[in-house]
């Protein structure tokens, strides 16, 4: 006879040797159905997102001039990165330098509408 035995790996378990019960894990195996999908991290942001927040805020709130800008280069990289379909991120960054650019430039467009018809009356009359 050899000092193996098939249900104990090893030398041979001692007289009255019970293996422990095999009642299972406590947590069960995810089916495939239940795993998570991988997770990949954070896509770096556009290199645009962050320029066009800026120029929306300075557009708005120092230089209406600048207004224009923001609202071109936020439409840019807003395009650019749903093109990318997840390669970048700050979308939400490039949108709100889009939105900030839009209403700047509408404030500029009605100063201008109103400021130039008001020095043009005060010039010539």
């Amino acid at each position: 006879m050899s000092d193996q035995n098939d249900d104990f790996p090893g030398p041979t378990p001692p007289p009255g040797y019970q293996p422990p019960p095999n009642w299972g894990s406590a947590y069960p195996a995810p089916q495939p159905s239940q795993v998570p999908p991988p997770y990949y991290g954070v896509p770096p942001k556009h290199p645009q997102s962050t320029t066009a927040l800026i120029l929306g805020i300075l557009g708005l709130v120092v230089c209406g001039v600048i207004a224009p800008f923001a609202w071109v280069t936020g439409s840019r990289a807003v395009r650019e990165i749903d093109a990318s379909q997840g390669g970048y991120g700050g979308r939400s960054e490039a949108n709100a330098g889009k939105i900030l650019g839009i209403i700047g430039t509408s404030i500029l467009g009605l100063t201008l509408v109103i400021v130039v018809p008001l020095f043009a009356s005060l010039f010539f009359i």
